[in-house]
């Protein structure tokens, strides 16, 4: 990947979790300063020995540390990640957390989640009502589909055209691989030669398509060139030799080509050679001798847009509001059952599915692309909600469910007990981050 294409995903990364620690965070710090809580640091990103940069104004240090890792509010009275046991071993003060009534405790301890759940719900409702959604009916995919190995493991073939899963008709092409996954299909139904075929997903399919990490299918669209890379841009192959707009490849070295993953294919397996490429020009057929690099490429592309019918739904703002928040409710539900499937599925090992910031930040686009930055980030703002109300200690799900039992029990758990389970929270999630990243660097260093 380009060094360009790196730092504008990097670039996307850091402002996406920006946005959301900083309002993740706020979602603590109202809450307490309305109960008239201190609050003594305000951080984005970690700042163990130093920070970048830091402020202070009035009781609270707001500042932005070194360490990408999230962020905080250490908030006076509370056993939290700073472990502060010198406050803790004086008396309780009226402006500390630990003197507060348990319900306004637990409406500090909430606010992180619900302003990650709102903010979510907020921005699908802004995607909608300014770009509307775009979506490829199953119907609209005149060409069928093509697959590779996974595919044909089940019975798909190239022309294919998906019609269900399981008797569901998905809203959207791109979802068939998504309802297969997270729905556990046993049957997908396809039109073929006019006639209906039922498929039958055999056990390992899940787990074999999540290591693909890729559709189980594409669309199949016409080898006509509808963007030819310049010199300057690098892949330079098809320039060179004379591509032109509007071409259509129909032969590479004597071989039939109708579509665009066909000429892919092909051109792979001449890598670092000279080809005959012929096209249809208008009336005229001709043939080039492009010299293609290691890669395969040459530098082209074809729209499948301009093949293909998609559909983009337009919403007016009242509409666009209760349409985003089925799109927030559809998203944390579908992330529940990915999740579920890690723990759950003998298909899916974890050391598959799991990943940390590199993985996180390869869901970006390698151009600035506005709509899918705020689309990720509505999705991190609903898995960060997730996952931070799970009843782990040192997670504010942890801290709810302590805050819960007191309230049932009128008994509070000891503060020696919330500073071991503190640690041990610390400990797990700790853990899990460097397992996490770790995956990423190795399947980096080995390319899987």
């Amino acid at each position: 990947m380009e060094t360009s294409a790196i730092l504008v995903k990097a670039g996307q990364l850091l402002l996406s979790l920006s946005i959301l620690v900083v309002l993740h965070e706020l979602g603590h710090f109202i809450p307490a300063k309305l109960f008239k809580t201190k609050v003594e640091k305000f951080y984005l990103f970690f700042d163990p020995w130093f920070s970048l940069f830091k402020f202070r104004k009035g009781d609270t240090e707001y500042g932005v540390g070194w360490l990408p890792l999230g962020g905080y509010v250490k908030i006076a009275g509370m056993i939290d990640e700073s472990m502060d046991k010198e406050q803790m071993n004086r008396p309780p003060e009226p402006w500390e957390f630990r003197s507060k009534p348990a319900w306004q405790r637990l409406i500090i301890m909430i606010g992180g989640v619900t302003v990650n759940i709102v903010l979510g719900f907020l921005i699908y409702t802004m995607i909608l009502w300014h770009w509307g959604e775009k979506t490829l009916p199953l119907q609209n995919v005149k060409y069928g589909i093509y697959t590779d190995s996974i595919g044909h493991s089940i019975g798909l073939k190239d022309g294919d055209m998906i019609v269900s899963v399981d008797g569901k008709v998905p809203e959207d092409f791109w979802d068939v691989t998504g309802d297969v996954i997270l729905d556990e299909a046993k049957t997908i139904q396809v039109k073929r030669d006019g006639q209906m075929v039922d498929l039958h997903i055999k056990d390992g399919f899940v787990g074999s398509t999540i290591r693909k990490k890729a559709p189980i299918a594409g669309v199949r669209v016409p080898a006509v060139m509808d963007t030819i890379m310049t010199e300057k841009e690098g892949l330079t192959a098809g320039h060179k030799a004379g591509l032109k707009l509007g071409d259509t490849v129909i032969a590479i070295n004597g071989t039939e080509v109708k579509y665009f993953h066909e000429m892919a294919k092909l051109l792979v397996k001449d890598s670092g050679r000279t080809i005959d490429l012929t096209v249809k020009r208008g009336a005229d057929t001709i043939t080039l001798h492009p010299t293609l690099p290691k890669t395969g490429q040459l530098g082209v592309n074809t729209f499948s847009d301009r093949h293909l019918d998609y559909v983009t739904k337009r919403y007016t703002f009242g509409e666009a509001i209760p349409a985003g928040f089925t799109k927030a409710i559809s998203t944390l539900v579908g992330y529940v059952q990915q999740l579920r499937l890690i723990f759950v599925s003998k298909e899916v090992k974890a050391s598959e599915s799991l990943g940390g910031f590199m993985a996180i930040g390869n869901l970006f686009p390698s151009v600035w692309d506005w709509q899918s930055f705020w689309t990720l980030t509505a999705l991190l703002s609903i898995i960060l909600a997730f996952m931070n109300i799970l009843p782990i200690p040192a997670l504010d799900g942890g801290h709810v469910l302590f805050l819960i039992y007191e309230m049932i029990t009128g008994r509070k758990p000891s503060e020696k007990f919330m500073e071991y389970a503190q640690i041990v929270g610390m400990v797990l999630l700790f853990s899990l981050l460097l397992y996490a990243n770790g995956l990423d660097i190795w399947r980096w260093l080995t390319g899987k």
